[in-house]
């Protein structure tokens, strides 16, 4: 077995800790990763943590509620597709703008699409959750998995989206971040 980095988990060599920029943030982001994600080379949700100092990454198909001792608005990062209507309502824009941001607990599913919806099926509370869909944003720069359709989006990416539409300001630093992993796993698919 090979070494890896005990920080992101990761070989050593496709090691992104470098790459982790800290992001200023308002919204708590709590990312649920299915466990075939955890050590997934393509994988975006350990990247985004690193650079999140206010989140949290948690392993398993099925979790319990986290605490949430601040009261804060849990929302469910999750489209309002076929796959998932009728098991919460998509929250309004205004409704949620209501909220300060640092009032916020954003919740997202890591995960392909199959293992999602089985997480959102397995977890009674996330179901409860009103969801949060993004608004319209650029086109995925996620091209190392292939995606179904055009608004499919790294776990990275959506969170950078969601993070800005929370927060009513761009989180500019997240991209580069993206732009830098991306590259790093062009010069490991090459061996450049």
């Amino acid at each position: 077995m090979r070494p890896r980095c005990p920080q992101c988990l990761r070989p050593e060599r496709a090691c992104v800790c470098g790459l982790a920029q800290v992001v200023e943030h308002q919204v708590e982001v709590l990312i649920l990763q299915h466990p075939l994600e955890q050590f997934q080379a393509k994988g975006t949700a350990r990247l985004a943590q690193l650079c999140l100092p206010g989140s949290v990454l948690q392993v398993g198909e099925v979790h319990e509620r986290p605490a949430n001792p601040r009261g804060k608005y849990e929302l469910l990062l999750y489209p309002d597709t076929a796959l998932g209507q009728g098991l919460a309502t998509t929250m309004p824009m205004d409704e949620t703008r209501l909220q300060p941001a640092s009032g916020l607990r954003l919740c997202v599913i890591d995960g392909t699409w199959r293992k999602s919806l089985k997480m959102l099926h397995l977890n009674p509370w996330l179901q409860a959750l009103p969801r949060l869909a993004l608004q319209a944003g650029p086109p995925s720069q996620y091209r190392i998995r292939r995606a179904h359709a055009e608004h499919q989006l790294s776990t990275l990416e959506a969170i950078a989206l969601a993070l800005q539409q929370l927060e009513g300001r761009e989180i500019t630093a997240l991209w580069p971040v993206m732009q830098g992993f991306l590259a790093q796993q062009d010069a490991l698919v090459t061996g450049r």
